[in-house]
């Protein structure tokens, strides 16, 4: 099977909150990438796929929360798929950070930031 995805994905584990107007949903994040995020829900989640979400998670052992919105790309099984819509600068710096860590290959992460800038050349 050939690799379709732009964007080098981390496994990274950590609990994260999603927010949809006046809905909460308190989740755990499996992998996250410069452009998505894959996120596992205890509970059935209950959200709007056409609306945004905001996704809110803490770094562990650090005091550095890192706050986004969402698109949901898709939910099935409790398994939540979703692209970056909008993130602040300085927590898409702490992200590019995170990736940067757990890539382990500086040419991956270079292409990454390419591909988040539209600079780099589409396949």
């Amino acid at each position: 099977m050939i690799e379709k995805r732009r964007f080098s994905r981390v496994l990274y584990q950590a609990p994260a909150t999603l927010s949809q107007g006046d809905k909460q949903l308190a989740t755990c994040i499996q992998d996250l990438s410069l452009h998505g995020l894959l996120l596992w829900s205890e509970e059935e989640p209950d959200l709007d796929t056409h609306a945004l979400v905001n996704v809110v998670f803490t770094l562990p052992d650090s005091d550095v929360t890192l706050s986004l919105s969402a698109k949901i790309i898709s939910i099935q099984d409790r398994i939540i798929r979703m692209a970056i819509n909008h993130i602040d600068i300085e927590s898409i710096g702490h992200l590019r950070r995170l990736v940067e860590l757990n890539v382990g290959d500086d040419s991956l992460l270079h292409r990454d930031l390419e591909h988040l800038s539209d600079l780099g050349l589409h396949q």
